[in-house]
């Protein structure tokens, strides 16, 4: 059992994300409205209020229009209290490039920009993040998108050859020990982007697989809205299916029409039988809107109608905003305290 002292301590934590997470979703609260939403005692709102405010976590709006007696005050969340520095490293066609953006406590982003670089190492990872961080205010948490696997912030199997093997989320907490890190991989967290669009009514199972010019398929996937990474965050390398072909062979045919549709009906059939989803999103520089009837009719071929409800199939070639908004969102996630009344999703 932990020590009275240490579980009061954690309590305290719950309550105080508890309390700012209420103030974000409302807009504008009082100390007696809170209460009232988080089940906490006034008196509890009030000292945690006072807290935030010192911090400047929140700002306080002056006092409600009185209806008689004393007048409430109001309160808001300060969104740019803190803010996330969010990178995504691509190569693509031999380019390789880092964009990176910063976004407030809301998810609101800011100063996107894209550099073309030579190459792409540690070190210029790197150099790149203290150099942004020096010059944004109060950056809180890293999230960064990788063309790979990472375990434990060590990259594995990545696209970019010079980071693959490097312990690139260790580095970067020895030097930013205070600032929370996250690297994930591409499609978990351009899945995660296009599922929060859906807005489904209900959690659902969730899919996207990628197919782009030059290189093997990759894909993502939610279960009853949770994101499954696997055990190693093998996850979605779908590549690896038992299509009774090499890897080598699959990057022949995906270069050919033919080719193409019959690998990327396999992976959706695959998926479909294993875990059902709602929805499927198909995305990649070889994608057109033109060949959706051709996947959808290749399905049918050997997936009964009843299990491929429409609109389950879309093709959506560009899903650049969505990886990023994903990124961003987990990124923020990173932030919230371990222990809560609400788990974590990603």
């Amino acid at each position: 059992m932990l020590p009275t002292s240490h579980n009061t301590q954690q309590v305290k934590r719950i309550n105080v994300e508890l309390v700012k997470n209420t103030l974000r979703s409302m807009g504008v609260g009082t100390k007696a409205s809170i209460a009232n939403l988080t089940k906490l005692s006034v008196a509890t709102c009030g000292t945690i209020l006072n807290e935030l405010l010192q911090t400047g976590e929140i700002i306080d709006l002056g006092p409600d229009e009185s209806s008689g007696g004393r007048p409430a005050s109001r309160y808001q969340f300060n969104a740019d209290y803190a803010s996330v520095l969010c990178l995504i490293i691509r190569t693509e066609g031999g380019i390789h490039s880092i964009t990176h953006t910063y976004a407030n406590l809301n998810g609101e982003m800011a100063d996107e920009q894209t550099l073309i670089l030579d190459e792409i190492n540690v070190t210029v990872v790197e150099d790149l993040i203290a150099s942004l961080i020096e010059t944004h205010h109060n950056v809180q948490a890293i999230g960064i998108g990788i063309p790979g696997v990472a375990h434990n912030g060590v990259i594995g199997i990545c696209d970019v050859s010079e980071l693959a093997g490097q312990p690139l989320g260790p580095r970067l907490k020895e030097q930013y020990d205070d600032v929370e890190v996250v690297i994930g991989n591409d499609m978990n967290l351009t899945v995660y982007g296009l599922y929060n669009q859906q807005q489904f009514e209900e959690e659902k199972n969730f899919a996207v697989v990628t197919f782009p010019e030059n290189h093997f398929p990759g894909a993502g996937f939610i279960i009853d809205g949770r994101p499954l990474t696997g055990n190693t965050q093998f996850g979605g390398e779908v590549s690896f299916l038992p299509f009774g072909v090499s890897r080598e062979e699959q990057l022949r045919m995906l270069k050919t029409t033919e080719g193409l549709q019959e690998l990327v009906v396999q992976t959706l059939v695959s998926i479909i039988a294993i875990i059902n989803p709602a929805t499927i999103v198909v995305t990649g520089d070889t994608m057109d809107q033109a060949m959706l009837d051709g996947l959808t009719q290749g399905c049918l071929e050997m997936i009964p109608q009843e299990h491929m409800h429409m609109p389950g199939l879309i093709i959506q070639r560009d899903t650049r905003r969505e990886y990023v908004t994903g990124l961003v969102a987990v990124t923020l996630e990173s932030l919230t305290y371990r222990i809560q009344v609400v788990e974590k999703q990603w």
